[in-house]
């Protein structure tokens, strides 16, 4: 009597983790910290930035020149204009930013599958998910960020956060706080999607050079390095693709363009005028520079506060084995 054939054992379907609210406000308050702490550092960069954009008197200036002269006429705490709005703003828009990509990543995750069938959708799930939350991340930050290029590009327009939301909010309503809007999503959301789909990228070509056992014996030093070089790879294409965007963004607040076009149309004629090359280079490279330093430190930052609060681990999409 023949043996009967004997079923090869099948491994386990792997189940997508259940999200609770409380995992969802750890992730919110750690995109929060992390969104805040390195863009409120980069606050005075930022002033020197807009200025050099704004004023004719810093024309010419670079960053260090500039910002000697800011001191020396307005005092060190002039580098500080803007802090309260870009703190606030970057503390709503970072937290919706994490906990909306972490939903929209396990949420399209879902409809291709489950984890098991969404790896080799794994590339336009990362990019679904980044994108989406971005434009309603970007719905918080615009009524801040306007306020912000007041402050600093307007001295004297007011004494802070709330006096300068109040009187736009008085002067403009809603069309001072978003009439930058698509400017802003032209700019943020390539900065979003190259943010997280690369570092979903780098994070997976990294654990798949070190195998699964080398993987689960990482130490938290060695993970923490997983996630800063990850970070400065994401950092360098989040410059390069939003870049385009915030070359037009700032001949705008130097005021060029039409004054009767709209901020989008002058978006889009100003793209035409510049052409390719300086669009894509012009002053690429300071750019770089900054934003590596500004992801890499978000998602090191991002991870260690999950790990403080206790945060459940963000679903993971990775096909790690060498095929």
């Amino acid at each position: 009597m023949a043996s009967p054939t004997m079923a090869s054992p099948s491994l386990p379907a792997v189940h997508a983790p259940t999200f609770t609210a409380s995992d969802y406000l750890k992730f919110f308050g750690a995109g929060a910290m992390a969104a805040t702490l390195t863009h409120g550092a980069a606050t005075p960069i930022d002033v020197v930035k807009t200025r050099i954009q704004v004023d004719d008197a810093m024309k010419g200036l670079n960053m260090v020149q500039a910002g000697r002269k800011i001191v020396a006429a307005e005092g060190a705490a002039a580098l500080l204009t803007g802090f309260g709005p870009t703190a606030v703003g970057y503390l709503v828009q970072g937290g919706g930013k994490f906990v909306g990509y972490e939903f929209f990543k396990k949420r399209f995750m879902e409809l291709a599958g489950g984890p098991d069938k969404a790896v080799p959708h794994r590339t336009a799930i990362y990019l679904g998910a980044s994108a989406t939350a971005e434009v309603l991340a970007d719905v918080a930050l615009c009524p801040l960020e306007a306020t912000r290029i007041r402050l600093v590009s307007q001295r004297g327009f007011a004494t802070g956060l709330v006096s300068g939301f109040m009187r736009l909010a008085r002067e403009e309503g809603f069309r001072g706080f978003y009439s930058g809007f698509v400017p802003l999503l032209c700019k943020q959301v390539p900065y979003a999607v190259g943010q997280f789909s690369v570092h979903e990228a780098a994070v997976e070509m990294i654990y798949r050079a070190l195998g699964p056992e080398r993987k689960a014996r990482l130490t938290h030093v060695e993970s923490t390095g997983v996630e800063l070089t990850s970070g400065i790879v994401a950092g360098v294409a989040a410059a390069v693709l939003s870049h385009p965007a915030d070359t037009l963004l700032s001949a705008i607040n130097k005021g060029a363009g039409d004054p009767r076009q709209s901020a989008t149309s002058k978006l889009f004629s100003l793209a035409r005028e510049f052409g390719p090359k300086r669009l894509l280079l012009t002053g690429l490279g300071p750019r770089v520079f900054m934003t590596c330093g500004l992801v890499s430190g978000q998602f090191v930052i991002y991870a260690q506060a999950k790990a403080l609060v206790g945060a459940a681990p963000g679903i993971e999409i990775h096909k790690e084995v060498k095929l």
